[in-house]
């Protein structure tokens, strides 16, 4: 018999109206990553400055990760993401109507606070509404989408940007935004209209009673995400290494993502059907033979090729780290772990590029590629050992 206190399983149909808001939510912040710098600079900021205002849409997300698991504990998945995007959308205006630096800066800091609990809240909603036997295919579907919107995001932040100047990609992105919430409107509430089992774990007893398994599997999904990270920064830099022209840069990179973007729902189908070992072991082995093949990459289409094989081994792990969250968090305190699980995995996110700069600043890039492809395998060595094996966790 069911626990009347647990999660209840949502059809799949109904289970992908989420997917909507997600791609919206993802369009609008794919449509102001090119501009916020521009933004910046337009305000007296340098190029310094600049970098490091953007940089602020991170750090929020990772700032952002243990408070959004309490909200969403409070109030819900469908009000953390109706507030997520009335905060985003806020916030957008006021990087609009920003008169320096200072006040941009809290506003980009707050869209990555609202950013932390949107993706929180969405992952804590399929969490509770898949089946366990399509979780993986749910939560991979949920970042492909994400990537998705944040491809064409750009894009549509370019026709707003020809027809109202800088600010019409502001226009658009906070168009997504709202129509997101207007989206979520009509998601069910997985936690509507059934008692709690009782008081939600605070975030100390989620860390004491989850420890060991944070320092196996979660140190493991950190250098995943520290992995994948480096990929996007790696590439560029080693195509300016070789000679290429911004043109080309962008085209390596645009084939890479694309055939990332391919691989979402396949990665998903594996992972459902043979375990999330047999998807993320391949994905870190791919991503370090793609690491040790780019020093040999002279030519544009050598580079790409690489580009390739990083696209591959990165999309065949699309949402690996969220399932695996997802398969650990407990049915009494879900969105207070998954709150812990995203401060680590953000944290391995955000320290991937640091350590590119870190050991190309000490040796060269070559050394960089090389540090990424020891840490892919520790990180295939890590999910080998401590992700659980069999179909379903």
């Amino acid at each position: 018999m069911p626990n009347p206190g647990s999660p209840r399983e949502v059809p799949w149909r109904s289970m992908a109206a989420v997917y909507a808001p997600a791609a919206l939510f993802s369009t609008g912040q794919g449509a102001l990553l090119p501009v916020l710098p521009l933004t910046a600079r337009d305000l007296g900021a340098s190029v310094a400055v600049s970098a490091s205002l953007v940089a602020l849409l991170g750090v929020g997300q990772v700032a952002g990760a243990l408070p959004a698991g309490a909200l969403v504990t409070r109030v819900g998945e469908q009000r953390a993401m109706l507030l997520a995007a009335l905060v985003s959308a806020l916030a957008l205006a006021g990087v609009v109507l920003a008169p320096d630096e200072a006040l941009l800066a809290g506003c980009v800091l707050a869209l990555g606070l609202a950013a932390a609990v949107w993706s929180l809240a969405r992952q804590s909603f399929l969490t509770a509404a898949a089946p366990v036997h399509l979780r993986a295919r749910a939560l991979s579907t949920l970042g492909g989408v994400g990537r998705i919107g944040t491809f064409a995001g750009p894009f549509a932040g370019a026709g707003g940007s020809a027809l109202l100047g800088l600010r019409g990609a502001y226009v658009v992105a906070g168009i997504a935004v709202l129509l997101a919430a207007a989206a979520v409107v009509v998601l069910p509430d997985p936690g509507a209209g059934r008692p709690a089992a009782g008081p939600a774990p605070t975030t100390r007893e989620v860390l004491r009673s989850h420890a060991r398994l944070l320092a196996t599997l979660g140190v493991a999904a950190l250098a995943v995400q520290a992995v994948r990270q480096s990929r996007q920064t790696v590439l560029p830099l080693w195509c300016e290494h070789v000679g290429l022209d911004a043109t080309t840069t962008s085209l390596v990179a645009g084939v890479s993502g694309a055939v990332d973007m391919l691989l979402f729902y396949p990665a998903g189908s594996v992972m459902d059907r043979l375990g999330r070992a047999a998807v993320g072991v391949p994905s870190m082995l791919v991503l370090a033979l793609g690491h040790v093949l780019l020093p040999f990459a002279h030519t544009a289409w050598t580079v790409a090729a690489v580009g390739v094989v990083l696209g591959f081994g990165n999309g065949m792990g699309a949402g690996l780290v969220m399932t695996l969250g997802a398969d650990a968090a407990p049915p009494g305190g879900r969105a207070v772990f998954l709150g812990v699980w995203r401060l680590v995995t953000d944290a391995g996110a955000a320290s991937g590029p640091l350590l590119v700069g870190a050991l190309a600043g000490a040796g060269s890039l070559v050394l960089a590629t090389g540090g990424v492809a020891v840490l892919a395998l520790a990180a295939a060595a890590g999910l080998f050992a401590f992700v659980p094996r069999g179909r379903n966790p």
